[in-house]
C-alpha cells in the first residue's frame, strides 16, 4: 500500500490523554502527531470514517498557558496494535486554524522522540590541551 502521508509523522514522548469533546470519554493516548492528523493509541477500534471533534490535553509547553486543544477530525483507519488489546487509531485533522498550527508545532519540537545519537567525547583518548 502506497503511503500517501504529506508530512513525516512524529511519535512523542508525552503522556497525552486525548477524548471525545462532546461524548466526554477517554479515546485513548496520543501516539503521533502531524499538523494534518494524528495516531492515538486506544483500548477500542473505531469505525473509519466516523467524523468527532477531538480533545487533546495538552501536555506542559513553554510559553504556553492553553490546557487542551479541540480538533474536528476523521477517523482514517484503525488497526489492532502489536499488543492485541489496544488498537491504533489514525486521524485526519479537518481543519487546523494558524493558531493550532503553530500548537501543534510546538508540542512536536518539545516532545517528538529523537532518534539521534548524542555526540559523546569519546573515552580513553587525553584531551587536547
Amino acid at each position: 500500500m502506497q503511503d500517501r502521508r504529506k508530512q513525516e509523522r512524529k511519535n512523542l514522548v508525552a503522556y497525552t490523554q486525548v477524548f471525545d469533546l462532546y461524548g466526554g470519554n477517554l479515546l485513548g493516548y496520543l501516539g503521533d502527531l502531524t499538523v494534518s492528523g494524528a495516531m492515538i493509541i486506544s483500548e477500542k477500534p473505531m469505525k473509519p470514517d466516523i467524523e468527532i471533534t477531538l480533545a487533546i490535553e495538552l501536555p506542559e509547553l513553554p510559553g504556553i498557558r492553553a490546557t487542551r486543544m479541540s480538533l474536528m477530525a476523521r477517523v482514517a483507519w484503525c488497526h489492532q496494535d502489536l499488543s492485541p488489546q489496544y488498537f491504533n487509531v489514525g486521524f485526519e485533522f479537518k481543519e487546523v486554524s494558524p493558531d493550532q498550527k503553530k500548537l501543534i508545532e510546538t508540542i512536536i519540537e518539545n516532545y517528538q522522540f529523537r532518534r539521534d545519537v548524542p555526540k559523546y567525547p569519546a573515552r580513553g583518548v587525553p584531551p587536547k590541551q
